[in-house]
């Protein structure tokens, strides 16, 4: 699976705030350090494919990321 997910610092939450955009609005998750964030978004992220499977829906394509750097 090769979902985008964003972690970023929350000064307001004082803790790290992660999305998976592919995934919907609601796919959300947080972590009080890097490691924890990326750990329950992974969690997260397996939940959300099991559930998609779960009602027969097909799951969203992952968005690829296209350079734009100039070597």
């Amino acid at each position: 699976m090769k979902y985008t997910v964003v972690i970023q610092w929350s000064d307001e939450d004082e803790c790290y705030v992660v999305s998976l955009p592919e995934l919907g609005r609601f796919a959300h998750t947080h972590g009080d350090t890097y490691e924890k964030a990326l750990r329950n978004a992974q969690e997260v992220l397996e939940s959300l494919v099991e559930q998609y499977q779960t009602l027969n829906k097909p799951l969203p394509d992952p968005k690829k990321f296209e350079s734009s750097l100039v070597a």
